[in-house]
């Protein structure tokens, strides 16, 4: 089972990762150029709003009595054109910006899938599924989102802000200053914040990610589950994973729900402030009616962005956090490279050699011991063993999943690491316990490893695995389509169907992992015996637990612990009354 994520993860290059949002965004300049634009312009129609106020209080103010009301309508009208105009704007940047989110999203989630199908098999070994579809759409969502609305509101704040503080400074340098006296305990109270906030959003993204793995695991062991009437210790785990989620999600938002607030008041104090000394500005004679209307109106203008960023700066955390897993798992180390001179594999004899392997998947503890072994092209070779002798290793280290830790494993009398990754792996085809059917008919899933093929050669393939005859009895024949878990066939029926895939499969080499264990034994007898003459003068590994079912193979290899320790034929195998021998005789008594 993969480890369980630690909710104690700090963030670690939150810096780094906004410059990598800020990449993303960069592929689409034209547009991030436009959105700038209208940008200010919006801001700049909206800031003339409270200029047009004050000049209609001041010609009413200045009337004592006799208002010219064509000016103050002019002014009024002014100011409603810009306040139109400047919607309008920004309705466009919201359009534009949720279009550059989108496409950011679809880049950000190729890039992901295309890692992951680069990385090695280990990393998924080891990292819940759940953890994995979580960063792909839960954490890509959570950055798009914040691209989509947050960042648009942070260019058009720093756009109000600045141009509100040249105003007020063009209307009045003292009341500016008074403005200015909250600022510095604003941006302290939310630094101090950040540095409270940003670890607990993590936390918060870390548990999602197990909670969508726990579940993920659940479902996919449904029928298991309601099997051994364990629903009520399922509903419990979960309940606990969800309290995890939801405490993580409530311990952020309770942190972050009080910035906006606290901003809020220090903006309010200074709003009170710029309020009693305008006023005594105003006795004095040092500044007009209308002008400390204005000031007033582009105060409101400064004060309310920083405090709009206050409240959103949760959310900003919160995509930060995200993205910095999304990194993390694009930065992940990939499959080693193929060596600069590596070559195709092609014109496939088939002869397999391992030369003193030793391998294990932690470097400290091996599992396969100086491992020998000698497979003729064309031979079929079966490995047994009590669980966890290594068999699936062995696999693992012919399809080159993993390289060994010492020796090595040649084909065709050079190193397979010599060859290309995907020319080694193309000449093999490979039929495992778990089997894997998709969305599609019957006819597709059996096509799938080879292009262009025709009807007849899926039909000759199906005859082969003896799943012809079931086939045609469904309503639809070749055309049924199939879930993505094969969930309206049986698992035998599903295995057989991989079996088919790959019989189609124009190889050399064939490899069966456990892959007839979900049928019964006399139709296992019937699919091997057809194999072995559709793959004639192919090498075939075969890894059973049923030894009654491999009677037949040319050289039998038994494993305990790693290591070999016994090699031969049925018969020879069973006349040295070893530790093969003991195998075979357990299973019938």
């Amino acid at each position: 089972m993969p480890p369980i994520i630690s909710l104690k993860e700090k963030p670690k290059d939150t810096k780094g990762a906004l410059k990598r949002i800020l990449k993303y965004l960069g592929r689409y300049k034209l547009a991030i150029a436009v959105i700038l634009m209208f940008c200010f312009l919006s801001n700049f129609l909206a800031l003339l709003g409270p200029s047009m106020a004050g000049a209609a209080i001041n010609e009413a103010a200045a009337g004592k009595g006799l208002v010219n009301f064509e000016k103050v309508k002019h002014y009024a009208f002014l100011m409603l054109l810009t306040y139109v105009s400047s919607s309008i704007l920004t309705i466009c940047i919201n359009i534009l910006m949720t279009r550059v989110s989108r496409l950011v999203a679809k880049r950000m989630r190729n890039d992901v899938f295309e890692k992951l199908t680069r990385l090695p098999v280990g990393y998924f070994d080891r990292n819940a599924t759940g953890d994995i579809i979580s960063r792909v759409s839960y954490d890509i969502d959570v950055v798009t989102t914040c691209i989509a609305t947050d960042l648009v509101s942070i260019m058009t704040s720093t756009v109000t802000v600045v141009g509100s503080f040249a105003m007020m400074v063009y209307i009045s340098p003292l009341l500016s200053v008074v403005e200015l006296l909250m600022i510095p305990l604003a941006i302290m109270y939310t630094v101090h914040m950040r540095k409270v906030t940003q670890p607990i959003f993590r936390r918060r993204s870390a548990a999602y990610g197990e909670m969508n793995g726990f579940v993920e695991e659940m479902f996919t062991g449904q029928k298991t589950i309601l099997a051994y009437s364990y629903e009520n210790d399922v509903s419990r785990q979960f309940v606990e994973k969800n309290a995890k989620a939801g405490s993580g999600f409530h311990d952020s938002e309770y942190e972050a729900c009080a910035m906006g607030p606290t901003v809020n008041l220090f903006n309010n104090i200074g709003l009170g402030l710029v309020g009693m000394c305008g006023s005594l500005f105003y006795m004095l004679n040092i500044i007009g009616l209308g002008q400390v209307s204005s000031f007033v109106l582009y105060s409101r203008k400064f004060s309310g962005p920083i405090n709009e960023v206050a409240n959103i700066v949760s959310e900003i955390y919160s995509a930060l956090s995200a993205s910095e897993r999304v990194f993390k798992l694009l930065d992940e180390e990939e499959e080693v490279s193929d060596r600069e001179n590596a070559v195709i594999l092609d014109n496939v004899r088939g002869d397999v050699n391992l030369d003193r392997v030793s391998f294990g998947y932690d470097p400290k503890k091996t599992i396969i011991h100086d491992l020998s072994l000698d497979v003729e092209g064309g031979s079929l070779v079966a490995i047994v063993g009590p669980t966890g002798a290594g068999k699936t290793t062995i696999i693992n280290l012919l399809m080159r999943f993993y390289d060994v830790n010492s020796g090595s494993v040649n084909v065709d009398e050079k190193d397979i690491r010599e060859y290309t990754r995907s020319s080694l792996r193309k000449a093999y085809a490979m039929v495992l316990q778990d089997t894997w059917v998709f969305n599609g008919t019957i006819y597709e899933n059996i096509a799938y490893g080879k292009e262009n093929a025709t009807r007849e050669e899926v039909i000759e393939a199906a005859k082969a695995a003896h799943i012809h005859s079931f086939i045609m009895q469904l309503p639809d024949g070749y055309n049924t389509v199939i879930g993505e878990d094969g969930g309206n066939i049986s698992k035998g029926q599903k295995q057989l169907l991989t079996i088919a895939r790959a019989m189609l499969y124009d190889s050399k080499m064939l490899i069966l992992d456990e892959a007839t264990s979900n049928v019964d034994t006399e139709t296992e007898r019937r699919v091997q015996k057809a194999m072995r003459n559709l793959m004639k003068d192919k090498t075939c590994f075969v890894i059973a637990h049923r030894l009654s079912t491999i009677q037949n193979a040319d050289k039998i290899m038994v494993l305990n612990k790693g290591d070999v320790v016994e090699t031969g034929t049925h018969d020879s195998l069973m006349a040295m009354k070893g530790f093969y021998y003991s195998l075979y005789k357990a299973q019938f008594e």
